[in-house]
């Protein structure tokens, strides 16, 4: 039983044994296996690709989706009107000076305004061509100002040249359905102290910009008599140019006449086509006097660039015709321009009509001022009170009306690329360096303007917030159309969106409010109402853009982007985007970095926010909450307190153990030393930097003393107090300096070109904010009101005293002020922030 039987195989078959066939049935299963292995590899690889081309696709989705965010408008409703700008809406404000950039100039609010404008030049001067037109600090003009302007109906300027005194008046009048008539009135003046009276050429002209049409209507064979013309806003219209005269009443005075008529393929290039159509073969030959060859419009032939292939301006070329009269002082001019639509008309608005028109608007504008400013109440002398009508009359007179597109970048975006068109009414804050809207810079124009006119801040504050992104970003800089472009260097005008400003437009939202709630029977604010209502879409996006976007790496904490990123040059990276630009922030940047100015800024809009909101019935309580948190002074000290310093203090990754070094060239002995590189003045570190408290005292440090965050009994407003009125910090007989005079980087440069810009001069939007705090701490119980009241009636003389000085002195107000001699520098005119003078007179806070 238990032994094993032997099989007996017959024939030539092998032996067939159980233990050979459990091998092959074990090799049948492996080769089953091996195919399984290898279809599952390829199923995977498949797998895997399909993963991998819809995982690209969907980043090329994403990335192309991003890519059009920041080009991308807010979906919500405009805040104006697209019809809000045009002569059936808004008649009274259809027509206005509203091309700042140029010395003197009409244009409407309309996209593709046919534009006047009037260029000047002396002949027979030592200089070979000295043509005006647009506004430039190199002209270096004795001064020109808006002496009267209501914003709406007239304005007066006195334009002061080397030898003669230009005049320029405009008044409107409304009627028809295209805005109505204007007439301009232009009087020449010798100085006493010019040997001769001099001869001048007053060059009128008008240009279409891309539609409507020119045409010109001589006599007296060179004399342009008038142009009449076709426009989509303006229907028929005629402009008329009259003869000289030397008065009013008196006679015609000779003159020799030119004209020219031409296309133009863009507003931009007005000048350079005049100046290349200039010609000397005129002669200019008085009754009584000698014949001489003057400077006369002939015409335009196009520069020709040899050995160089430039390309054609794609641009549809627009009508341009330009009048010429020379003729000499003294002597008065008048331009008209009527609308066809007028039919009613009472008389023309010319001569002694014009001057009655003018002496109406000129006793109500100043009644108007008085009634609103009350400086003669205050005891303000004649010449302190011209001042003042005259620096709110220059923010008026600088208001523009600008169409076109910016240039912007994200992130998702490899180059910039073309925002969507659109139309921006705005101040400016120079006519001549920044003719164009600056988003910190409007928030404090729109203080000055909201007294004078609240309709005016409505519109400019709902153009800057129908130009918002689908994300919430304003361009801070707006350069609209090749006009304005043709102003800006070319390294700033790319917008990136991940930059900031100042949110000021927030000060005069709290202004509008005010108004509401003190004059609510008013007429002039009870638009006010339904004007926030159109707005709080735009406006809870754009608060909240920033309390995202700008956030900090704290709690509560919030940091500017934008900083430079080239530390290697600068002995400071400026922070363009907090509106301070080369003020001291940490000399390392990094995302560790905390700003106590961004701080107060966003403690300050949420609570303008939570009153808004309650103010329409909306929820408010999370910005009311945000509020709480943010000016709650225990977190302000414990981010942004510096023992060591005694003052708020921005926090970051900082060294002040830096300086600008020449930088060492090697040149192998033998070489010439011009064909290496020039040594250039880069960053030397002496000492590493770390995470600490930037400990620079100035601006920056006073802002929660400047936007009353602090409590009136807070012993940190001793400390600022105190430093606020040092002469060896702060304080000057000019107004207070922007950094400390004890500050390792007082008054240094920045780069080899960069001089000092907030690193010591007296700016006056930074001081309005001072007086203003002072103001309300000196007017409100505490263990400091004393002495804040003390230091306002003290800063607030220094500052009206020295603005006032320097205007009489050098005919302009300035950019900002010498805080050493109290000289004005920089930009000017500046009649954006520094015209917040006005209120300080009139004690408007």
């Amino acid at each position: 039983m238990g032994r094993q039987r032997k099989r007996v195989v017959t024939g030539d078959a092998p032996p067939h044994s159980r233990r050979d066939e459990r091998p092959a049935a074990f090799n049948r299963k492996e080769k089953k296996k091996k195919p399984d292995i290898g279809k599952l590899f390829i199923n995977i690889s498949i797998g895997l690709c399909i993963f991998s081309l819809i995982w690209f696709f969907y980043a090329i989705y994403m990335r192309s989706s991003l890519s059009k965010r920041v080009v991308t408008l807010h979906p919500s409703p405009r805040v104006l009107d697209a019809n809000s700008t045009t002569a059936e809406v808004s008649s009274e404000r259809f027509w206005g000076s509203y091309r700042p950039q140029v010395y003197f100039g009409m244009k409407t609010r309309s996209p593709r305004s046919v534009v006047t404008g009037m260029m000047w030049m002396r002949q027979f001067s030592n200089l070979d061509m000295n043509l005006r037109h647009t506004c430039e600090q190199g002209d270096h003009l004795q001064g020109y100002s808006w002496l009267m302007h209501d914003g709406l109906t007239f304005g007066i300027q006195e334009i002061r040249d080397n030898d003669f005194t230009l005049t320029t008046e405009f008044v409107k009048r409304i009627g028809g359905d295209h805005g109505g008539d204007w007439t301009w009135r232009i009087t020449a003046k010798q100085h006493s102290s010019a040997p001769q009276p001099p001869v001048i050429s007053l060059i009128f002209y008008a240009a279409a910009d891309m539609q409507g049409s020119l045409h010109t209507h001589m006599e007296e064979r060179q004399r342009l008599a008038s142009i009449t013309g076709f426009s989509k806003e303006l229907g028929n219209f005629k402009i008329t140019f009259r003869k000289p005269v030397t008065g009013e009443l008196s006679s015609t005075k000779y003159a020799s006449y030119n004209y020219l008529q031409t296309l133009s393929p863009g507003l931009e290039k007005l000048t350079d086509i005049v100046k290349l159509s200039l010609n000397r073969r005129f002669v200019y030959s008085p009754p009584s006097g000698e014949k001489r060859h003057y400077i006369g419009v002939d015409t335009y032939k196009p520069p020709h660039h040899q050995n160089q292939q430039k390309p054609a301006d794609p641009r549809k070329e627009s009508d341009f015709v330009v009048h010429q009269v020379t003729v000499q002082t003294p002597f008065q001019i008048e331009v008209l321009f009527e609308s066809g639509s007028f039919y009613n008309r009472p008389n023309q608005l010319v001569g002694s009509i014009m001057t009655q028109e003018l002496e109406r608007r000129k006793a109500e504008f100043n009644v108007k001022f008085e009634k609103i400013f009350g400086l003669e109440s205050k005891g303000f002398s004649q010449t302190y009170i011209k001042f003042a009508k005259a620096a709110l009359s220059n923010m008026l007179g600088g208001m523009g009306y600008f169409y076109g597109e910016s240039v912007v970048q994200s992130v998702y975006n490899e180059y910039p690329i073309l925002y969507p068109e659109g139309a921006l009414f705005t101040a400016v804050p120079s006519r001549s360096f920044f003719p164009r809207g600056f988003l910190w810079d409007e928030g404090f124009h729109q203080l000055l303007l909201s007294k004078w006119d609240p309709q005016l801040t409505r519109e400019a504050i709902g153009h800057w917030f129908d130009l918002m992104n689908i994300e919430g970003w304003i361009p801070r800089e707006q350069i609209l159309g090749d006009e304005a472009r043709s102003k800006v260097p070319a390294e700033f005008i790319v917008q990136r969106n991940e930059n900031a400003n100042p949110p000021t437009l927030f000060l005069a939202l709290q202004e509008l409010i005010g108004q509401l709630s003190s004059r609510s029977d008013e007429a002039a604010s009870k638009p006010t109402l339904p004007f926030l209502r159109s707005l709080f879409p735009r406006l809870k996006t754009w608060f909240q853009w920033y309390n995202t976007t700008q956030t900090g790496p704290k709690p509560n904490s919030y940091r500017w982007r934008g900083r430079d990123k080239d530390t290697n040059l600068y002995l400071n990276p400026k922070t363009l985007t907090s509106g301070l630009d080369d003020y001291p922030r940490a000399s390392h940047p990094s995302a560790d970095e905390r700003h106590v100015d961004l701080h107060c800024w966003m403690a300050l809009s949420s609570g303008i926010m939570a009153s808004i909101a309650q103010l329409l019935g909306e929820p408010h309580e999370d910005y009311k909450l945000l509020h709480d948190v943010l000016r709650d002074n225990n977190l302000l000290n414990d981010l942004h307190w510096s023992e060591q310093l005694h003052a708020f203090s921005d926090y970051g990754n900082h060294t002040q153990n830096v300086s600008l070094q020449r930088e060492k060239v090697y040149v192998p002995p033998g070489q010439p030393r011009h064909q290496f590189p020039v040594a250039r003045l880069v960053r030397s570190v002496r000492r590493a930097p770390k995470l600490q408290y930037v400990n620079a005292l100035g601006y920056v440090s006073l802002f929660p003393f400047l936007l009353q965050i602090l409590q009136p009994d807070s012993p940190k407003l001793e400390h600022i107090l105190r430093d606020m009125r040092d002469p060896n910090k702060l304080w000057t007989p000019f107004g207070l300096r922007s950094l400390s005079k004890t500050d390792p980087l007082y008054m240094e440069r920045n780069t080899e070109h960069d001089p000092p810009y907030w690193r010591g001069p007296v700016w006056i939007n930074i001081n309005y904010l001072a007086v203003r705090a002072l103001y309300h701490y000196g007017n409100t119980a505490g263990p400091y009101q004393e002495k804040a009241a003390d230091v306002y009636k003290e800063l607030r003389t220094n500052i009206i005293n020295n603005v006032y000085t320097q205007y009489v002195e050098t005919g302009y107000i300035w950019e900002q002020y010498n805080d050493s001699t109290g000289r004005g520098q920089g930009s000017h005119p500046f009649t954006g922030w520094s015209s917040l003078t006005v209120l300080m007179m009139a004690e408007h806070y």
